[in-house]
Order: C-alpha cells, then sequence, then structure tokens
C-alpha cells in the first residue's frame, strides 16, 4: 500500500478539501484528504486518501480521470472485506466513483502510481492492470523456458496464461483440475 509521503509527493502537497471519512469500516480515526484540480471535463482530476489520523495508516487511495471517465482505486488487503460489507449494510455500491463510472481496483503500488502521474500530466497511461503473481521457483522456472521457446517476455507469457484461463473461467469449460 502507498504511503502518506508517496501520496503527498503525487499530488505535489496540494490539498483541496478534507473531513473526517464517514463510514466506519476503517475505525474512529480515519481522515480523507483530496486534492483536485478544479476541472471536471478534460483535463480534470482529483486524487483522495483515507488514512488514520493516529497512526498515519493508509486504508484507501483514489484517483479519478475525469477526461477518460476513468477511476482507480486500491485499498489496504486487510480492510476490503470491512468495505465491501459496510458498502452493502448501507445500500452502496462499493464499486461505484460517480455516476456510471466504477473503480477499477488495483493491487500493485506502482500501477497506481503510474496511472496518477500520466492523469495528473494528461498523458495516455496504460489502462491494463498489473497483478501480483508469486510462484514456486520450479514454476517460474518452467515458465521462462516456455517464454523462451515463443520468444516472448516472461511477461508475456503470464500475460497469454491469464487470458486463457479467464477465457475458460468465462466459457464456463474450467475445472479444479484444470489447475493442477
Amino acid at each position: 500500500m502507498i504511503t502518506m509521503k508517496e501520496w503527498m509527493e503525487l499530488i505535489d502537497y496540494k490539498i483541496t478539501e478534507g473531513g473526517d471519512y464517514g463510514w466506519t469500516c476503517y475505525g474512529p480515526n480515519s481522515y480523507q484528504l483530496s486534492s483536485w484540480n478544479g476541472v471536471h471535463g478534460t483535463g480534470g482530476y482529483s486524487f483522495n486518501i483515507v488514512f488514520s489520523t493516529k497512526t498515519q495508516k493508509v486504508y484507501e487511495v483514489e484517483v479519478c480521470d475525469y477526461t477518460n471517465e476513468r477511476a482507480y482505486r486500491m485499498i489496504n488487503p486487510k480492510y476490503v472485506e470491512k468495505h465491501r460489507k459496510e458498502a452493502k449494510s448501507r445500500g452502496e455500491f462499493a464499486n461505484m466513483a460517480w455516476d456510471d463510472v466504477d473503480f477499477t481496483d488495483l493491487e500493485v503500488d506502482d500501477d497506481f502510481i503510474q496511472k496518477c502521474l500520466a492523469i495528473k500530466a494528461c498523458e495516455s497511461y496504460d489502462t491494463r492492470i498489473q497483478v501480483p503473481i508469486d510462484l514456486p521457483n520450479d514454476q517460474m522456472f518452467l515458465m521462462m523456458q516456455m517464454a523462451h521457446e515463443r520468444d516472448i517476455t516472461l511477461n508475456q507469457m503470464v500475460e497469454e496464461i491469464l487470458k486463457q484461463v479467464i477465457e475458460q473461467a468465462e466459457s464456463d469449460k474450467f475445472d479444479e483440475e484444470d489447475l493442477l
């Protein structure tokens, strides 16, 4: 999870508003800060953070790209389920950013940071999501060999495998045995 310091550097220390976070899922000391550039349409963006005023622990960060009508979010993994449950109990859509725009949840700090930097600079950016993968060394080596045989990078190999698994799952042709 990114830190307060990293978030503050992303926004160039320009805070436009703040207040107590209205939900209880992050505890009684949760506070939200925002940095909005004042533009709703083309060139508009906002950055938000929810953190503890006691420990400075970051619970959630968001970036809203009003130009492309996209919103990205990272929720501290320890609080994802609490956030989901509170949204449900409130009758809220846990993924709704605004109007018809849903949050895309990210898991990799660098993915969030790179998207933020591009949005702030009004530059195009990769809308794909980086996924952390932790494989045993023998499986990693096997995938490296497969990638080498196909003359592609390891990242391309992993992407191909993940796409195949997703396609199988979506077409209901996926069995538990496929994972073994």
